[in-house]
């Protein structure tokens, strides 16, 4: 069984609705190599795992994400 049958692949709509993030910071964040992301077509995936890392490094840090 893959990866991608297992996990979760969010759009960049549903990462942005479970981070309550605007679409601008999330591309940003993409972007800067702060979550990892796979482009597909005109849009991107993001798994569901790299979501809980990102948020796991900004707690870790004791920083929150910056819009």
């Amino acid at each position: 069984m893959s990866l991608m049958e297992k996990e979760p692949l969010l759009t960049t709509d549903e990462a942005i609705e479970y981070l309550r993030i605007s679409k601008a910071t999330c591309l940003k964040l993409i972007h800067k190599g702060d979550i990892k992301a796979v482009r597909v077509g005109k849009g991107w995936r993001i798994f569901q795992s790299e979501l809980y890392r990102f948020l796991e490094g900004s707690r870790a840090n004791g920083a929150r994400p910056q819009p």
